[in-house]
């Protein structure tokens, strides 16, 4: 969806409408996640920066040279580091969050000792590499072998990476006004990360989600039920174009398939606590729908599972 006009060595832009565009990443290139630009009239944002330093250096430039103007706003969805890495680059524009995301980008995200955290990564790359080569499950093995690409690419970043914190800080609804465009900031809470923002476009009916909304992949779970919630408070509001945090640029029923995922999984687990099964005996009994069978993601579906499994048993 939406008319592809550049390729790039990290993403693919699409013409969404006048104005507006996405960034879909190219697998293992170092951009991991999807971004946005917005033409607002006098100002120019973008929102999420990506993964590393090198493709958010090139989003910033496309979007400049797209539009003729000076970005002004960066919004970070949330704080993991495959959204927010390329944030450096829009150092002396207004970086904006929730509350919640800037106090977790600056607990978690922080580098004290470059060349730990470089021999870390090496020996994650090193666990990752071996995994790969004993791994059967063809999904599982290209989930693994995109995870290697794409750390691989933070690696090579990591000298120059500096972690810049969002300056601009909201709870719930922030919205910004430009000559020719609107758009409204939301967070209703924690479905992925404990606080996840995404943002919506009124006039043009466009929703740019981070990881609210994926495509074809067993996207972590922060909290399943306020996920679930979340999604039906989306499916609410009218909305024609949604742009996932990874995935192709799709329409509001990406979130049925979702809520269906979320739905189904929360249902089974609750089967399995009133069967007093085990997580052991639940994940190795579950039998996965045809529809996610296919989805991407480094555990397959066991993550989630566990997460809901768990979730459910404490609650």
């Amino acid at each position: 969806m939406g008319r592809e006009i550049i390729e790039t060595n990290y993403f693919t832009l699409h013409h969404l409408c006048d104005g507006v565009y996405a960034a879909v990443a190219k697998p293992g290139q170092g951009a991991w996640s999807n971004a946005g630009i917005i033409d607002l009239g006098d100002e120019l944002l973008v929102f999420d920066s990506l993964s590393t330093p090198s493709a958010g250096e090139e989003l910033r430039r496309q979007a400049e040279s797209l539009t003729g103007k000076k970005v002004k706003y960066l919004i970070n969805s949330h704080y993991h580091g495959d959204h927010v890495f390329g944030n450096q680059v829009f150092s002396d524009t207004t970086i904006i969050s929730t509350y919640v995301t800037e106090k977790l980008f600056k607990e978690k995200n922080k580098i004290e000792d470059y060349e730990k955290e470089k021999q870390d990564m090496n020996q994650y790359l090193l666990q990752l590499k071996s995994k790969i080569d004993s791994t059967e499950d063809i999904i599982i093995k290209k989930s693994l072998i995109n995870q290697y690409q794409e750390m691989s690419k933070v690696l090579d970043d990591l000298s120059q990476l500096q972690i810049v914190l969002p300056s601009m800080l909201f709870e719930e609804k922030l919205t910004i006004t430009g000559s020719d465009k609107t758009v409204e900031l939301y967070c209703l809470g924690g479905g992925h990360s404990p606080s996840d923002t995404f943002m919506y476009l009124p006039k043009e009916k466009i929703a740019f989600m981070g990881d609210l909304v994926t495509e074809d992949l067993h996207v972590p779970i922060y909290n399943p039920e306020e996920f679930l919630n979340i999604l039906k408070q989306v499916k609410q509001i009218d909305i024609n174009i949604i742009v996932p945090g990874h995935g192709n640029v799709a329409d509001l029923t990406v979130c049925d398939t979702l809520i269906d995922y979320l739905s189904y999984m929360t249902q089974q687990a609750k089967e399995a606590l009133q069967q007093k099964l085990s997580l052991e005996d639940f994940i190795s009994e579950f039998d996965v729908p045809k529809t996610f069978r296919e989805w991407k993601g480094v555990n397959g579906i066991k993550a989630n599972l566990t997460t809901v499994y768990t979730y459910l048993q404490k609650s």
